[in-house]
């Protein structure tokens, strides 16, 4: 395939992730209350954006045209398995064009639905649709066993990961149709894909594959990474694994670091922390408006009606009694 279609399709899902990320990141901003009012048509315009997956038909128009070019490579690359009768590569250009159509269909029915008004396709078939196209793609890469010692098999099972991210998010879509989060996550795992396209092609393509590792093709779409040995394969391997660790310690550490600006600029709301100080609510005044209390107990109580019966007997017996005289006679 060349390093140079590597580099179209890692460039085109990085724009893509990044512009759908970008889109809800500024309706995240738009929830905050620090943010200033909207008017009506700004209103109606965030309305009718949120209605479809993405909120722009740019996004839509780039995924047809990256899906239409996946579809044109596959085919030279048919052409090219044809030529030198590898059937492997002839099968395995049929599954990608499979998925490219999916990927295209997508695009031109979400297309059409951001455009017009009047043709409006259900949601929830655009994220089924989007769904089993992302789920095509994950068991292409998953089934793809094609020499078994390859090296170039551990870039494809860990190629897995920013798939399953994007899996992940349109099953919560499907969920909650207007869910921004699941929306910048799926943008997050499409840059993901797109840096580790790119890291494959410059890996197969360039000498950035470990010492004693070379790429052998068999057609165009179908080629392998063999080693000379056992201790270059290992080394091979480690080296995939360690690519992969700072491609997704540069993406955390971009996520962060814009995340922190976004905060420090407009504020979070508080809707979304998960500490709430007493003060901010009525719970301080609650306790205000409640009566006093003491700290009697119930031995406190008993002491208390022993004590009062004790004082009626002690009345009882001071009551007066007549004085009597000498001899038992009364006083006159």
């Amino acid at each position: 395939m060349g390093l140079f279609t590597y580099t179209i399709a890692g460039g085109g899902f990085i724009l893509i992730g990044a512009w759908e990320s970008i889109i809800s990141t500024s309706e995240i901003l738009v929830q905050t209350p620090s943010s200033p009012p909207l008017t009506r048509q700004q209103n109606n315009k965030l309305a009718a954006e949120t209605t479809t997956p993405f909120s722009s038909s740019v996004t839509f128009g780039s995924i047809f045209v990256l899906a239409f070019l996946f579809i044109i490579n596959s085919l030279i690359s048919l052409s090219d398995a044809l030529n030198t009768k590898d059937n492997t590569g002839f099968v395995l250009q049929l599954e990608v064009i499979t998925i490219s159509l999916l990927f295209l269909l997508y695009s031109l029915l979400g297309f059409f639905t951001h455009l017009k008004n009047s043709f409006r396709f259900p949601l929830i078939i655009l994220n089924l649709i989007y769904l089993f196209a992302f789920g095509e793609e994950f068991l292409l890469f998953y089934m793809q066993k094609k020499d078994p010692s390859g090296i170039e098999n551990r870039y494809y099972d860990l190629f897995l990961v920013p798939i399953t991210i994007c899996i992940f998010s349109t099953i919560l879509e499907l969920k909650n149709s207007k869910s921004i989060y699941a929306r910048l996550g799926r943008g997050i795992g499409l840059v993901l894909q797109g840096m580790w396209i790119l890291q494959m092609g410059f890996s197969f393509y360039s000498n950035l594959v470990a010492h004693g590792c070379d790429l052998h093709e068999k057609s165009r779409g179908n080629y392998t990474v063999k080693c000379k040995g056992h201790p270059e394969y290992h080394r091979g391997r480690a080296i995939a694994t360690l690519q992969f660790n700072c491609h997704l310690a540069l993406l955390v550490t971009l996520i962060v670091g814009i995340y922190s600006i976004i905060c420090k600029k407009h504020g979070i709301s508080r809707e979304f922390m998960l500490y709430r100080p007493l003060g901010d609510g009525g719970e301080m005044k609650q306790f205000d408006n409640q009566a006093q209390f003491t700290l009697d107990t119930d031995e406190d109580e008993e002491g208390n009606e022993i004590k009062e019966v004790r004082d009626v007997e002690l009345q009882k017996a001071t009551v007066a009694v007549p004085v009597s005289g000498v001899n038992g006679y009364g006083t006159h």
